[in-house]
């Protein structure tokens, strides 16, 4: 049985933790026949991420995560085997954190009116020149005891979402809907395709279920308007959410990928090549792999 993992993210994506290096030696140990970095709205480490894979006879999917909007809803578009040496994300990176550092503002605001204290200058500090996101505004107020007011107890050790507290306080506050939320003009869907297949890539639609959890046919959409794929197995979707986007996939004869969405100190309980997955399916797997540009080991 072949072992994938084609969702990671490096220090590169504004909310993951560890070098290229690392992403590439947690591969090795955990055996895997290839995988792909895939980092938010970011290309900077995939060169290294290929050489080292290379080197370490492991096969590399060059990769991306795209934020995007498809009617009103935010989401994430995975580009596999582009060419990341492309201007293109270059200027997609340094877009999307401009977007991001202009609403950090209202973030820190709207999280002052629900009763939390905030530092602000912080938080700048600690992203280091990268943009500010939830999960970093709860980690600095988690390791600042002037900021444990009554709100953050549930993120503090003992409290009922301490799990994982910086993707759990993000999840609560800040994704869509939630009373934090501060809206970004992200790309539109159609155009975020358009990117992925103008470089030579192959456009995969993240996560479908946890975008659109209570709408999963909308998935169906999205491949009609562009995506060659849906990542199927992964560790957000329920047994339900994989049946469905597996019956999906094989119905409009699309590609099926899989992936750990790894971070790190993010999502702690979250490991490199460690998510629920269906054996039948490994040969469509597979095949997937098999038909994309993938650096170092032949033959995968």
């Amino acid at each position: 049985m072949a072992a994938y993992d084609l969702h990671i993210h490096s220090g590169y994506s504004s909310d993951g933790e560890l070098p290229v290096a690392a992403i590439v030696g947690l591969c090795a140990a955990r055996g895997l026949d290839a995988f792909s970095l895939t980092d938010h709205n970011s290309v900077r480490g995939v060169g290294e991420a290929a050489r080292l894979a290379r080197e370490r006879g492991i096969g590399f999917v060059p990769g991306i995560e795209i934020d995007c909007n498809y009617r009103g809803t935010d989401l994430h578009l995975l580009g596999y085997g582009i060419d990341w040496r492309s201007a293109d994300f270059a200027r997609l990176e340094e877009e999307v954190a401009a977007k991001v550092m202009a609403s950090f503002g209202a973030m820190v605001d709207n999280l002052l009116k629900l009763g939390f204290r905030v530092d602000a200058g912080a938080v700048l500090a600690a992203a280091d020149g990268k943009p500010p996101t939830g999960e970093l505004i709860a980690e600095v107020m988690l390791s600042d005891a002037n900021c444990h007011t009554p709100p953050l107890r549930p993120y503090m050790e003992g409290g009922e979402r301490s799990d994982m507290p910086y993707i759990n306080f993000y999840l609560d506050y800040f994704a869509q809907g939630r009373p934090a939320f501060v809206p970004v003009e992200y790309m539109d869907y159609r155009d975020a395709v358009e990117l992925v297949r103008d470089n030579g890539g192959v456009p995969v639609v993240a996560h479908p279920g946890l975008n659109f959890r209570g709408r999963e046919e909308t998935a169906g959409r999205l491949l009609d308007r562009g995506a060659a794929g849906l990542e199927v197995f992964n560790n957000y979707h329920t047994p339900e959410q994989a049946v469905y986007f597996t019956s999906l996939a094989l119905s409009k004869g699309a590609s099926m990928t899989c992936g750990s969405d790894f971070h790190g100190k993010t999502k702690p309980r979250i490991a490199v090549g460690r998510f629920p997955s269906d054996s039948r399916f490994d040969g469509r797997l597979s095949d997937f792999v098999n038909h994309i540009h993938v650096i170092g080991r032949q033959g995968v």
